[in-house]
């Protein structure tokens, strides 16, 4: 099946050094590595896992100290600035050239791995697999030589062509002694002694094909290929730079809302310009299921201690948080993907938070500067509050309240008295959301203190704080029922106010961590001690905190929950949407550590990890109630015949496993397309060009715009998706503005690279769509709101929201006029342009058989390309080109509702560095001056938008 969208896999480098041979920048006080190029044969799996000198085959041994990443180049990109240095004080191996198909295969057979698609020899590099596929080969390597495992997962995704596309669970352990991919700041250590451009296979030589590993004379360090050839994925998360000094970094903590990871080297397809070290990534987002048939890998081994990750605000951490249970296995618990966890990272006393909704499972932490306890998140999901005092610890304390909007930061508001702890929200009768809070938390086995303490209530709206009002005397930091019959308290005793009466439960045995469930049930869950009435309803001795305890509206034990083996329970709370309950808890080791979070189902007693790290404490997991978006019948009385929406499926245009780095992008052009159906009278469709290229915001009046154009697409998929969804549904649409890319399309991919070849059908949403008949014969009313509530990530959400779906990208230059693919593609291939060229034509007249004007754009490119023998980026010979696009432009003698502007005029255009974002995209000022040109183009059109 042709579909929507063909997501191609291109990893690029944009560079300006015109040198042949690139030698990066080193601190001039470090010490040069120590290298033995000695290749010995492996000895005895002990002696390799207890002698950090032993030799291994095929690696070289480097004993690290000073590099720099990145470079104070303005010409760079913004990740690749400003240069930092990077001391590593370790000892570590790495491969002397990329892994090659033959060694993968002698691993996959001893490890039972996946086997992809056959190489043309055993020497070449392996390539076009995901970051997670080479985790998979460095673990079942280190397996093979009874090393431990560095990287950790629950379970493992794959596609239909055997590539592993996620990890659920994964977790990189930095000082486990196994097969790695090297970090960043190694692999750019190993180019200070193995930088070679002149012995490269690049664009100029390499023919546009792989060539087998050190074919090309290996450098005086004795690694081969570290310039060219296969790109390389290497370890770390993409995070920003600092100028500064780190040691032993790893990279960023996460992907954050992209997900993304680094590839470094360049490639075949390269050019010499183009290959240096700074180089992070490509213009497309890398994430780690993504894949190129150019991007290959070396393993690295050994461990690196006091491993330190730097987050995107520039804060160093040698403890990070790693989240486990991926959006989907979550919301099997919770029933939704609107989700977040938020609690305290007892480490550096902040709070932080998950938001499942997003898919990327980034941890964000809430930048300031106070000691933080106790965070819940408020009814509506927006808001965090926290303490500065916690259970059991008596003394003055504050109560904050901090916005969960990472993109318009605010600072915490402080409740103003004098003092208040372990806060907790509720909505009231009169529907006023309000904080229920304790002027003291401490010690509740004396009954003075406790009822010298006081439980109180404080209305919060537009980020303020109302006039507080008490409730009752004592503290109720354990909850209270919504019509405030019940509340109770433990720091020591279960103490429980019912119906204004105080009285102990749980006989008066040692408990803590009380929490009251709010879904009117009453239920109360705590830990004890191991005392007598526990043993006794559960049948057995059990150690502290080792159970959780479950009790009714009357104290009375209905439940017991069993912690996993080796782990105690603390800090249980309970967590609902009203309909499902459920609790979430810490964990502690042995040792009282508190290093996971985790969630448990009441039902079935079932328990999965949330997060793991050094210290987790008070998490708390917010779950949205959505109404279900169901129309209802008048007449009760009469049979339903409403068609009603699966939410499980409607909308759920997101894998929030990851799988396609455009995935979320493409969740938001959907969105809008079920928002403006009914306003929207233009539609711009087309590739990345358009996408990042055309502002429907400044087209004047009466012309209305949405742009739903996706980096990656063809002509196919925009057929598709035009015959399908937008001509059915904008019945108001007079015209449609495309990319025309005469120069993608042969190495950009026909059916298996389109997601909706195959690969739609891990996005319930589209299947839904397509088994409906994409809603052609009606829209079901409720469509756009859940596509709304559906997962995806909030930063995506934020940038193409505003903009109905234009990407507004800062300036950079045109830098150099990267290509990609070899320019005489054309000559063998000339079928896959034919099928484009008709493909588009049947484009056109079905617009014209509709009334719709079509207006086709070849948006401007590097003016430099007119240097080389290439159009653009993915190639065709220039030479061929004034006539293909005149060819483009007759059609309008068939279709006389087709338009052609040729913006980029074979590079001969206005459009200035400060308009260019690269070199085939437009900056957010070009894109207005694009829109500008349009707008007063469809001015002299005979187009009767109102009608």
């Amino acid at each position: 099946m042709k579909f929507l969208l063909a997501l191609i896999v291109s990893l690029y480098f944009i560079a300006c050094s015109n040198s042949e041979s690139f030698t990066p920048p080193v601190d001039e006080t470090a010490v040069l590595p120590v290298i033995d190029t000695t290749e010995v044969s492996p000895a005895s799996e002990d002696t390799v896992q207890n002698d950090s000198t032993q030799e291994i085959e095929g690696m070289l041994r480097l004993s690290g100290d000073k590099v720099m990443l990145g470079t104070n180049d303005k010409s760079f990109k913004a990740n690749e600035r400003p240069a930092m240095k990077v001391s590593l004080d370790y000892d570590f191996y790495m491969d002397i050239h990329e892994v090659t198909c033959g060694e993968y295969a002698s691993i996959a057979k001893k490890a039972e791995l996946k086997t992809f698609g056959k190489c043309e020899n055993d020497s070449l590099p392996l390539t076009d697999i995901t970051y997670y596929d080479a985790i998979l080969f460095a673990n079942a390597k280190s397996k093979i030589e009874e090393r431990d495992t560095v990287y950790t997962y629950r379970s493992a995704i794959f596609d239909d062509e055997k590539h592993c596309t996620n990890l659920e669970g994964f977790a990189f352990h930095a000082d486990v002694e196994g097969y790695r991919l090297p970090t960043e700041a190694e692999w750019v250590y190993a180019t200070t002694l193995a930088w070679d451009t002149k012995n490269s296979w690049n664009n100029s030589n390499s023919e546009y094909k792989l060539h087998p590993v050190c074919s090309k004379d290996s450098n005086s360090a004795g690694f081969c290929d570290m310039a060219g050839n296969a790109m390389e994925w290497v370890n770390d998360w993409l995070g920003l730079f600092r100028d500064t000094t780190v040691s032993n970094y790893v990279g960023a903590p996460d992907g954050g809302d992209m997900g993304e990871r680094i590839v470094k080297g360049g490639g075949y397809n390269s050019s010499v310009a183009e290959l240096n070290p700074y180089s992070r990534g490509d213009v497309y987002t890398v994430t780690s299921s993504t894949r190129a048939e150019y991007v290959g890998f070396r393993l690295a081994l050994g461990a690196i201690p006091n491993a330190l990750w730097m987050n995107s605000d520039g804060n160093s951490t040698a403890s990070i948080v790693t989240p486990i249970a991926n959006s989907e296995t979550v919301k099997n618990f919770t029933k939704s993907y609107n989700t977040k966890l938020a609690f305290r990272n007892d480490v550096n006393g902040k709070i932080n938070y998950i938001d499942y909704s997003d898919g990327t499972l980034s941890v964000t932490e809430l930048s300031n500067d106070i000691n933080a306890y106790h965070p819940e998140i408020s009814p509506d999901g927006e808001w965090v509050a926290f303490s500065t005092g916690y259970e059991g610890i008596s003394g003055t304390s504050s109560v904050y309240v901090q916005s969960l909007d990472t993109e318009n930061p605010s600072e915490p508001i402080k409740l103003n008295v004098k003092s208040a702890a372990i806060p907790r929200w509720r909505i009231l009768e009169n529907g006023d959301t309000a904080i229920v809070y304790v002027t003291d938390a401490g010690n509740n086995k004396d009954e003075t203190a406790f009822k010298a303490a006081s439980t109180w209530q404080v209305t919060f709206a537009n980020g303020e704080f109302g006039t507080p009002q008490k409730l009752f005397d004592g503290a109720y930091h354990g909850g209270i029922h919504e019509d405030n019959s019940l509340a109770v308290s433990g720091a020591r005793l279960l103490r429980a106010r019912v119906s204004d009466k105080e009285s102990i439960w749980y006989n008066s045995e040692q408990a803590c961590n009380v929490s009251l469930a709010q879904d009117g049930s009453k239920r109360v869950a705590f830990l004890d001690f191991g005392g007598k009435t526990g043993k006794a309803f559960v049948g057995s001795n059990y150690a502290t905190h080792q159970q959780i305890l479950i009790a009714d509206s009357t104290g009375k034990l209905i439940q017991t929950i069993k912690a996993p083996e080796g782990y105690t329970f603390d800090h249980s709370e309970w967590t609902t949407d009203g309909e499902n309950t459920n609790i979430v808890a810490t964990l502690t080791n042995v040792n009282g550590a508190h290093t996971k979070i985790v969630l448990i189902n009441l039902i079935d007693s079932s328990i999965i990890d949330l997060a793991e790290g050094d210290e987790l404490w008070h998490p708390n997991l917010w779950v949205k109630n959505i109404q279900k978006i169901i129309p209802t019948v008048e007449d009760s009385t009469e049979v339903d015949t409403t068609f009603h929406l699966d939410l499980d499926s409607a909308g759920m245009y997101y894998n929030t496993s990851g799988v396609y780095t455009r995935a979320n992008i493409l969740r938001y052009k959907m969105e809008m397309l079920w928002q403006y159906k009914d306003t929207a009278n233009t539609v711009i469709l087309g590739s990345s060009r358009t996408y990042r290229g055309v502002n429907p915001l400044l087209f004047s009046e009466p012309i209305f715009a949405v742009n739903l154009a996706v980096g990656g697409t063809i002509i196919h998929s925009n057929n598709e998706f035009f015959h399908n969804y937008v001509l059915p549904h904008y019945k108001n649409l007079k015209l449609l503005i495309i990319s025309i890319d005469p120069d993608r399309g042969g190495n950009d991919g026909m059916n298996s690279e389109n997601m909706f070849y195959e690969a739609y059908k891990s996005y319930p949403g589209y299947v839904y769509d397509k088994n409906h008949n994409y809603w052609k014969d009606e829209y079901p009313e409720g469509l756009f709101e859940a596509t709304y509530n559906s997962p995806g990530p909030s930063k995506t959400a934020n940038k193409h929201r505003p903009t109905r779906g234009f990407l507004a990208d800062v300036a950079h230059g045109w830098g150099e006029p990267a290509v990609t693919t070899d320019s005489n593609w054309l000559d063998e291939n000339f079928e896959i342009y034919q099928s484009n060229f008709n493909e588009f034509a049947q484009l056109l007249e079905t617009c014209n058989e509709n009334g719709i004007t079509v207006i086709g754009v070849i948006t401007p490119q590097n003016p430099r390309y007119n240097e080389t023998s290439a159009f653009g980026r993915a190639g065709l010979r220039r030479s061929d080109m004034p006539r293909l696009i005149q060819e483009i432009a007759d059609l309008n003698i068939t279709y006389p509702n087709f338009i052609l502007m040729d913006e980029n005029n074979m590079g001969n255009h206005d459009y200035t560095d400060d308009m260019a974002n690269d070199t085939d995209h437009l900056s957010e000022a070009g894109a207005a001056k694009l829109t500008h040109r349009l707008d007063s183009l469809i001015k002299t059109l005979d187009i009767n938008f109102t009608e």
